[in-house]
């Protein structure tokens, strides 16, 4: 694994924590749809299915991590939770929704995680 990818890896455990700690219980990491893609996690909020784009960086690179969300990549998460609900079973009763985990990792301290519910 490279550099970025354990960075993400990281920021993605982080981001599991963080559910779990919420009373949101995991249900994949790093699920893949053909070609379409991958979701970095997908959760159970009650009776609501979430997908989770997870978006890691460390402080002073690139934009900061929830402002990584593009209209592009909210289409493709769309595509990719109606994919998953048609392999497991269609809408749950409380539907579904899509949310973003950001994940700053300062030059000294904690990680900042920041949870957006709801993005797309």
């Amino acid at each position: 694994m490279n550099a970025t990818g354990a960075l993400g890896a990281y920021g993605e455990g982080l981001a599991v924590r963080r559910l779990s700690e919420s009373g949101m219980a995991v249900l994949a990491r790093n699920w893949r749809c053909g070609r379409t893609g991958e979701i970095d996690i997908v959760a159970r909020d009650g009776d609501t299915v979430v997908v989770c784009e997870v978006k890691t960086r460390r402080a002073g690179d690139y934009q900061h991590p929830m402002a990584a969300l593009t209209p592009a990549k909210a289409d493709r998460l769309r595509r990719l939770a109606a994919c998953w609900l048609d392999r497991h079973g269609g809408p749950p009763p409380g539907g579904l929704r899509i949310d973003l985990i950001g994940v700053l990792l300062p030059r000294r301290g904690a990680p900042v995680v920041e949870h957006a519910r709801g993005v797309a």
